[in-house]
């Protein structure tokens, strides 16, 4: 159960970075000009640009309108965060693009080949070791906080108990990242989203404030937007579908 499958938060794709970008590189990615951006960042290759180009070849991937990342885009991304890490092994940045990368590595593959791939494990250390670092970054929070509930939905009692994974700790860590970044939207998409997947009826309460935090929050990029009206979507299927439907969409959903 170590290498749980993790389906990754974009928030970690959505927030402003630790370091300063050239404005065209920013305006760029605002615009979902993702690839573009991306080129641009890798002319000079120093951590701070390599990450940032890992970070929107991941915004891309998770644009994808049927929920299913391009793997080569991931792998692609995947390497560059590498590359950063390679040059500075605490660069958050890299860090934390790394850890979404391979949950996305995994978003693909079955429990059990996640679970040989390691993908899930390594992710959650990076994002373990960015909290150390920097305990209140927010979207290392809104990371853990989904964790949790994956894995308490795929593991069950058994993988909980394991790894130490439980709603409370979830709900602690999402408390975290609201209360530092209260207006982010995709946060509060990320929690309804996998306590929906989770049970529909029993954390109803809780995914409809997580949803209308999300839908009231400003979407200041594409990317952002675009997790909006899937938080929309979500929202109007918990109204007319049975929380079987609900729940499968869900856990379909990025």
């Amino acid at each position: 159960m170590t290498q749980m499958r993790v389906l990754i938060l974009t928030a970690l794709l959505t927030t402003p970075l630790a370091h300063a970008v050239p404005q065209q590189w920013s305006e760029a990615f605002e615009d979902g000009a993702y690839r573009t951006a991306a080129m641009e960042a890798q002319i000079e290759q120093n951590a701070d640009n390599l990450a940032f180009a890992a970070r929107c070849l991941l915004a891309q991937a998770m644009s994808a309108p049927d929920h299913q990342p391009p793997q080569d885009i991931v792998i692609e991304a995947e390497a560059l965060a590498r590359q950063a890490l390679e040059q500075e092994p605490d660069h958050i940045e890299g860090r934390l693009q790394l850890a979404i990368a391979l949950s996305l590595r995994a978003h693909p593959l079955s429990t059990r080949e996640a679970m040989r791939a390691g993908y899930g494990g390594d992710a959650k250390e990076l994002v373990e070791a960015v909290l150390v670092d920097d305990p209140d970054n927010f979207y290392a929070n809104g990371f853990m906080a989904v964790w949790h509930v994956e894995v308490v939905r795929r593991g069950g009692s058994v993988g909980s108990a394991i790894l130490g994974a439980s709603v409370k700790r979830a709900r602690r860590f999402y408390s975290d990242a609201a209360e530092i970044a209260s207006d982010d939207a995709s946060t509060h998409w990320q929690y309804a989203r996998a306590l929906t997947a989770l049970n529909a009826k029993k954390y109803r309460n809780e995914i409809d404030m997580a949803l209308n935090a999300a839908l009231s929050a400003e979407a200041e990029t594409a990317l952002e937007q675009v997790m909006q009206d899937r938080a929309q979507t979500l929202k109007t299927a918990l109204e007319t579908q049975d929380r079987k439907s609900v729940q499968d969409m869900a856990a379909r959903m990025l």
